[in-house]
């Protein structure tokens, strides 16, 4: 069976492309617009790994990564932080919030599906 991953950003260019990288490598790729959205998918269903945004309407990365933190099913799953933030201190408050790792945009497709393989349980 398919891993599941479930990508967040509010550029739909970016979902699409990270959504088609994933796919071609064999995951199962669920979409979530910004923070807000995103958790409906943090019902109890089986999800392999978050990739989220930094930067995006309703709630942002940090806020989201918080949030799925609390949930005791969601409490290990990898969490990848993709955003054009290259700041130190900003890497620190995702790792703080419970990011697993991060990945700068613009990314390369193959440095994303390394950062997937090397994170992913």
């Amino acid at each position: 069976m398919a891993k599941k991953i479930l990508i967040v950003d509010d550029s739909e260019s970016i979902r699409e492309v990270v959504k088609f990288t994933l796919e071609n490598e064999g995951f199962e790729v669920l979409v979530g617009n910004d923070g807000k959205d995103a958790l409906r998918f943090f019902d109890g269903r089986d999800l392999d790994m978050l990739i989220t945004d930094l930067h995006m309407p309703e709630m942002n990365g940090i806020e989201l990564i918080k949030e799925v933190r609390l949930k005791e099913e969601y409490k290990r799953i990898p969490i990848l932080f993709l955003t054009t933030e290259s700041q130190t201190q900003k890497k620190m408050e995702a790792k703080e919030a419970g990011a697993t790792g991060w990945i700068v945009k613009p990314f390369v497709p193959v440095k994303l599906i390394d950062a997937v393989n090397k994170v992913m349980r």
